[in-house]
């Protein structure tokens, strides 16, 4: 049975309702960010916005602090899943590397075989025009492809990410191009959110204070989950704050937190710059572009392709070829010795027999017969023929004496 893509992907995602839904290897750590939006939330539904109900004129006004506090964790949660749960700009990797950037280095030449073979050379980086300047991109060899301008290989989800940010833990996903936006509303909202609940606990507070007539600390031992509420959001908005503002210089600059950071001591002119008000448009206004991954695709088979060649292989095939070829004409003289031998021992037999006819008187032209038989062999065309019959197997177990006369004698047995 075919598998999907998000079955045999070979980053570190991991992928929940059929691949409908991508996170990052640590996507636990987004259940702690859940926790730390949905509990504060619940204790300020339930001990200080119900005891607001009835303290204000309008009887609806009450509900209305519970009811906006709700929608508006509603909503942070929603852009969150949107953060986390989507491909943030991965690009499909490359199953082989890009041939056409293949070449050969002829200066860096080795010689195999008696011959000159050229080196075969890669470029790890290579340059490409973003508005009318010059960007230098790098070969990732992870993805076996080059890196469009702004992308990086992100080494925890193990995935090259268009317009790459960070990674974030809290969310469990990497930040690029097709979740930043998101991104930025979930922290911004966040904010607000922690901005409602403080001015809203801040207020019960007060409320205590008048009904009571008493000092803030009454009013405090009163209500401590008002209290703990403001500290908490006091110290969430120095985080969420800060990181709403950092976001914004960068939207104005049009930079990425990988960018600002790496590049911010080379002075590097920033290419990207449009203009604040351009900036922002790019990154609010724009339609986010579409996923190139389709995860639910069935897996399509490629046929494997032969490996590229490399120096180091064109010598071992070389040199492999060489011994095959010495033996293949060692096996070819093997078989010459023995055919040549088993022609000698039919000779000998036939001058045996001959000289058992010529014993019995029989005709003189029999003899005359053994010597052109005899004359063949003597007229071999391979002056070798002494040297051939001393690398035979028979060899080993005996020898041949060749007469003056080309007759042959008996062989010597070497087996006792």
């Amino acid at each position: 049975m075919a598998k999907r893509v998000h079955q045999v992907w070979k980053g570190n995602n991991i992928f929940f309702v059929g691949g409908r839904l991508i996170f990052g290897p640590d996507a636990r750590s987004l259940l702690v960010t859940l926790l730390l939006l949905i509990v504060p939330v619940i204790i300020f539904c339930v001990f200080v916005a119900r005891h607001l109900r009835h303290e204000f004129s309008s009887y609806n006004a009450g509900y209305a602090i519970m009811i906006v506090a709700i929608l508006f964790t509603i909503h942070v949660l929603v852009l969150l899943l949107f953060t986390s749960a989507r491909d943030p700009g991965i690009v499909p990797r490359n199953l082989h590397p890009p041939e056409e950037e293949f070449r050969y280095d002829t200066s860096a030449s080795v010689e195999v075989g008696g011959r000159q073979t050229p080196s075969l050379q890669f470029p790890r980086t290579k340059e490409v025009m973003v508005n009318g300047l010059p960007v230098r991109v790098k070969y990732c060899d992870t993805c076996m492809l080059y890196r469009p301008p702004r992308c990086s290989h992100c080494s925890i989800c193990n995935n090259c990410v268009e317009r790459f940010d960070h990674h974030c833990p809290w969310v469990g996903q990497c930040i690029g191009m097709r979740n930043y936006r998101f991104f930025f509303f979930f922290v911004s909202s966040a904010t607000l959110l922690c901005i409602y609940v403080f001015s809203i606990c801040a207020l019960y507070i007060k409320i205590l204070m008048d009904d009571h007539h008493g000092t803030v600390w009454k009013a405090l031992k009163e209500s401590p989950a008002a209290v703990v509420l403001m500290v908490y959001c006091f110290i969430s908005l120095w985080f969420v704050g800060g990181l709403t503002g950092f976001h914004l210089y960068l939207i104005s600059t049009n930079q990425t937190t990988y960018e600002n950071f790496r590049y911010r001591a080379d002075n590097r002119i920033n290419v990207y710059d449009r203009g604040c008000l351009n900036n922002f448009f790019e990154v609010f206004c724009t339609e986010v572009k579409p996923s190139k991954n389709n995860f639910r695709a069935l897996v399509q088979d490629e046929p494997q392709r032969p490996p590229m060649p490399t120096t180091r292989d064109s010598e071992t095939e070389d040199v492999g070829g060489d011994d095959r070829r010495m033996k293949v004409e060692d096996d070819l003289d093997i078989g010459g010795d023995l055919l040549k031998i088993s022609q000698r021992h039919n000779i000998e037999d036939i001058e045996a027999d001959i000289r058992s006819r010529g014993s019995d008187g029989g005709p003189h032209h029999n003899l005359s017969e053994a010597d052109s038989v005899l004359g063949s062999d003597r007229r071999n065309p391979n002056p070798n023929n002494q040297s051939d019959t001393r690398h035979s197997s028979w060899g080993r177990s005996g020898s041949w004496e060749i007469a003056n006369e080309g007759s042959f004698s008996t062989p010597k047995e070497g087996y006792q």
